[in-house]
């Protein structure tokens, strides 16, 4: 069983009922400006299983030709993506601990059946700066380990409503979700589950 690095932090149950619910009318809002999308993993085009979106100056983006960045821009629709809102500001300016604003909000929606495997979040020049996970409706076994993909790891499961962060020694640990729970939510109608994730670029 991996210990988890210092700066790794999970807030449990951080976010009510109605703060959640108040947040998935706020990501329809953004998904109806700038759409949900398939993105496709660098070199080979393979499809990820989760749809994604972002919000901020600057939106994480993949594709089969250029791989992983981040853009003002979003790929289908060519029109820079909408701000991202002051609620979320609120939670950075609370728990990040760092003086600069957060200028990407990456929005994955996961199906029952998505996962996404084993990372590093290393395409900010900024690292100094955490990244902070917001997670909304079904819940996730959430896998994290060290910085080195043959590290060991540790899992534990992520609730709608509960924050992570990764910061310090942690803020490159490799992580992932390696499934999720169907039906312990009801925040959105037709299940799955939406993961917020906060960003300083540069």
């Amino acid at each position: 069983m991996a210990t988890l690095l210092n700066g790794i932090r999970h807030l449990p149950g951080y976010l009510d009922r109605p703060a959640q619910e108040n947040l998935v009318e706020i990501i329809r809002r953004i998904v109806t400006e700038a759409p949900l999308y398939t993105p496709a993993m660098p070199g080979t085009g393979k499809p990820m299983s989760v749809r994604m979106t972002n919000c901020g100056q600057l939106g994480w983006v993949t594709d089969k030709e250029r791989g992983y960045r981040y853009q003002p821009t979003h790929p289908q629709t060519g029109r820079p993506w909408p701000a991202i809102p002051p609620e979320l500001m609120a939670l950075w300016q609370k728990l990040a601990g760092y003086s600069k604003p957060p200028e990407a909000c990456l929005v994955n929606f996961y199906t029952d059946d998505a996962k996404m495997g084993l990372h590093q979040d290393k395409d900010e020049n900024e690292l100094a700066a955490p990244v902070l996970s917001i997670s909304l409706g079904n819940s996730c076994l959430f896998r994290v380990g060290g910085l080195e993909r043959k590290d060991p790891t540790s899992s534990f499961k992520l609730q709608s409503g509960d924050i992570v962060l990764l910061g310090g020694e942690g803020r490159l640990a490799f992580h992932g979700v390696d499934r999720l729970y169907p039906g312990t939510s009801t925040l959105l109608k037709n299940g799955g589950r939406i993961n917020l994730t906060l960003r300083r670029v540069t």
